[in-house]
């Protein structure tokens, strides 16, 4: 019977900790230092998780995030990837491959993006929204 009860124990304790550290600070250390920006929605949901939990955990952790800046996003991360390397997606009916795509991007950016996906909307451009940004079309 002491076992169950140590387990439960040691469970509850484990969570409220968890909680009280904050999410952000957990999941992103590089973050901490920021003072300000746009707040990132995954943090701020997990910190809301604390407050089911009687409310200060998720006091706590939203405190804690919001003091060392770990809430927020970072401040000019972006990502880009060579053109030159981008046509190599292109086929000679200038259709893009998009599994040649999805290869490119994840080697350039280190993630993966699914691009097979079927809820995946295209949009076709033209030659007059090409010259509008400056570009030629090339395909």
């Amino acid at each position: 019977m002491r076992l169950p009860s140590r387990l439960i124990g040691g469970v509850l304790v484990a969570t409220l900790l968890t909680q009280i550290t904050a999410c952000g600070s957990i999941f992103y250390p590089d973050r901490r230092g920021q003072i300000d920006g746009k707040i990132d929605p995954a943090i701020a949901v997990l910190d809301a998780v604390g407050l089911l939990f009687y409310i200060l955990p998720g006091v706590i952790a939203f405190a804690v995030d919001f003091a060392t800046g770990a809430i927020y996003f970072e401040p000019g991360h972006t990502a880009q990837v060579d053109p030159a390397k981008l046509k190599q997606a292109i086929g000679p009916d200038g259709q893009v491959d998009n599994l040649k795509l999805q290869a490119i991007l994840e080697t350039e950016l280190g993630r993966n993006l699914p691009l097979d996906d079927p809820r995946l909307i295209q949009h076709k451009g033209s030659t007059q929204q090409l010259a509008m940004f400056g570009l030629q079309p090339a395909a």
